[in-house]
């Protein structure tokens, strides 16, 4: 994939968990992982990972690391606040509405009020004209988020239009952080990481913490599908308003998923899209147990829409055909199983072998990728097992001992896994939560999540969110 030219000025950095092998030959890394072999040319025109735009060659290159997802953009300017609206769908939360726009110095702000039984009035931010030039607009009739926010893109002006729900509010720097990448003329969207609006006062909030479904964690991403980042939430984007008119803004017809149909769209067109986990917004986390359960089956039930509309993209897992082997046979748990598995990881390796070929890469380094690759696939496993698939886990559990013992190991494996890569995220002050309590949390997340998916494919009458991608 091509696209403009970066400008002169504009870096990027390759990514520290990229592997350099051949002595800076090829880069083995990204999201998905790939391979990219370097001219050496190219690998003259890196300097410790950094390459800086200064001429079309250059701009080629940094383009290339960039759409390999191999490399972050390092942008030097960006667009000012003053080419930005912000847009605020909203429906019966005065208070959030009124609380988002104090944070709001300066800007420009579009209120849609979609609805609410007690309608918003220009007159109700009065005193906050010191702090916003505040317009409402308003729906008479609830017509859903996408439609709010379409109403409200369709009345900036601006170059960039941002999109925060009323139950956010963003932290100090976060605009200046977004605008910095529009400088690449391909991006249309950038997301900045969304974490808790208040400090966590009970088990579940605590939870959401470290894993809420909007927080898209601490590492800086493209959003491309089965990446790291295959979507960003609208609760909190900045968008190129001409990019956004180009593909026709949200699809008011979902009522759920509208943002990943809209972070698809952008990518099928050829756009670029970026999360910026310094940026920071934080969100007003549902903690009450009944309401979050149901908000995590809500988020479920957006996979068989999307699916119909995006085929293959919502898939469960993507997994090469020769290690889902190794992993299926090794769950057997016979002798012939074990020795079955052991032949296709040895086939496996010597694939991956063939690959590095061209590149001088020590036995080692072909072992350690082979390995690492057999690990992802069993966490992807375990994960799907347990979260988008539990309902045929359940039933198999039930009726042979042999999948009790699978399905046990999975969920605690997925579970555990989990719990390390997350906790370590939080504040120091905010108390963690413990083992246990958060298997058992994680567990009732999957069960939700995979409640929805479910009643969605039901609804649609249609298998395309539960079908996994084989990649031979």
């Amino acid at each position: 994939m091509t696209g403009p030219r970066l400008p002169d000025g504009f870096a990027v950095q390759v990514d520290r968990r990229v592997k350099v092998l051949g002595e800076g030959a090829a880069l083995l890394g990204g999201s998905p992982t790939r391979l990219l072999r370097l001219a050496p040319a190219a690998q003259t025109m890196l300097d410790r990972g950094r390459l800086e735009v200064h001429d079309a060659q250059s701009a080629q290159l940094a383009r290339t690391l960039l759409d390999a997802t191999v490399a972050h953009p390092r942008p030097a300017t960006g667009p000012s606040h003053l080419d930005v609206t912000i847009v605020v769908p909203v429906r019966d939360n005065a208070v959030g509405v009124a609380r988002l726009v104090r944070s709001l110095r300066g800007m420009g702000v579009v209120v849609v009020d979609d609805g609410s039984v007690m309608p918003l009035q220009a007159s109700d931010f009065c005193d906050l004209a010191g702090h916003c030039d505040v317009r409402v607009l308003r729906h008479d009739v609830s017509r859903g988020p996408a439609a709010a926010r379409n109403t409200g893109l369709a009345a900036c002006e601006t170059d960039f239009v941002a999109f925060l729900d009323s139950d956010v509010v963003p932290r100090r720097g976060w605009l200046e952080a977004l605008l910095g990448h529009f400088c690449d003329p391909a991006v249309a969207l950038v997301a900045p990481r969304i974490v808790g609006l208040h400090e966590p006062d009970n088990l579940i909030a605590r939870y959401e913490a470290v894993r809420s479904s909007l927080d898209l964690g601490m590492r800086e991403a493209p959003v491309v599908p089965y990446g790291m980042v295959a979507y960003v939430p609208s609760a909190a984007i900045i968008c190129r308003r001409a990019a956004l008119d180009q593909v026709g803004g949200f699809d008011e017809s979902l009522q759920s998923g509208e943002d990943v149909d809209l972070c698809w769209r952008f990518i099928e067109a050829g756009a670029r899209l970026r999360y910026e986990p310094i940026a920071l917004v934080g969100h007003d986390h549902r903690t009450a147990l009944g309401e979050w359960f149901s908000r995590k089956a809500f988020y479920g039930s957006s996979a068989a829409p999307l699916s119909v509309r995006h085929p293959g993209k919502t898939a469960p897992l993507v997994i090469s055909g020769w290690t889902l082997v190794v992993w299926v046979l090794l769950a057997m748990g016979s002798g012939v199983g074990y020795l079955a598995s052991t032949i296709a990881a040895a086939i496996t390796g010597r694939r991956i072998a063939n690959s590095l070929r061209s590149i001088d890469t020590e036995p080692r380094e072909v072992a350690a990728v082979a390995a690492q690759g057999l690990w992802a696939a069993a966490l992807q496993l375990a994960a799907a097992l347990c979260r988008h698939y539990w309902p045929v886990a359940l039933v198999l559990a039930v009726c042979f001992r042999r999948w009790r013992q699978v399905v046990l190991i999975a969920a605690i494996v997925d579970g555990v896994v989990d719990w390390a890569r997350r906790h370590h995220t939080v504040d120091d002050n905010t108390q963690r939560v413990g083992l246990l309590a958060y298997l058992l949390l994680k567990r009732l997340d999957d069960i939700a999540y995979g409640l929805g998916l479910w009643g969605g494919v039901v609804r649609e009458r249609h298998l395309g969110a539960l079908k996994p991608q084989i990649r031979t």
